[in-house]
């Protein structure tokens, strides 16, 4: 009985030892190293904006401006565009901000556009290759499907456009 108390408060006071540095951390305030960037290394279009509090609803998570769905929305039907296909899209991961479709169909970064046939509306999006054979679908970003009005759990089909 004796040797079960000991063992049991050992295990306790061990088990204390994993909190000790998160309430005596040396500089609580501070910043992990990796997360510290001089000042001008980073362009101020790729810093991630702060994530979202609250609920979290799509309209929450998409953190694109009103300025910048305008200029997605005005996506030119541009006379020397090129046709890569139809893709069926899903949606990508909610926290990359911005107008995006990662998909098979380009072998390089492009300026694109992507229309929904089902109710005709187009976004201006970046298109970013995605590993993968032609027909295996493409991942597109949280703004681009609101914007579309696509359903966010559905699978539509779009047809991409690459810009000249």
């Amino acid at each position: 009985m004796r040797n079960s108390v000991a063992i049991f408060g050992l295990g306790l006071v061990l088990s204390g030892c994993a909190q000790v540095e998160r309430v005596f951390a040396p500089n609580a305030d501070a910043p992990p190293s990796e997360y510290v960037v001089e000042e001008g290394a980073v362009p101020p279009e790729s810093v991630q904006r702060p994530p979202v509090k609250g609920r979290q609803t799509p309209a929450a998570l998409d953190t694109t401006t009103a300025k910048e769905r305008a200029a997605a929305a005005a996506a030119p039907k541009t006379p020397g565009a090129r046709d890569l296909g139809v893709t069926i899209a899903s949606l990508g991961a909610p926290s990359e901000p911005g107008f995006w479709l990662k998909t098979p169909l380009v072998t390089a970064p492009a300026k694109g556009r992507v229309d929904y046939g089902a109710n005709g509306k187009s976004v201006a999006v970046d298109l970013i290759p995605l590993a993968g054979s032609e027909g295996a679908g493409s991942r597109m970003s949280l703004a681009a499907f609101r914007l579309l009005e696509a359903p966010l759990t559905g699978l539509p089909e779009v047809r991409v456009f690459q810009l000249p």
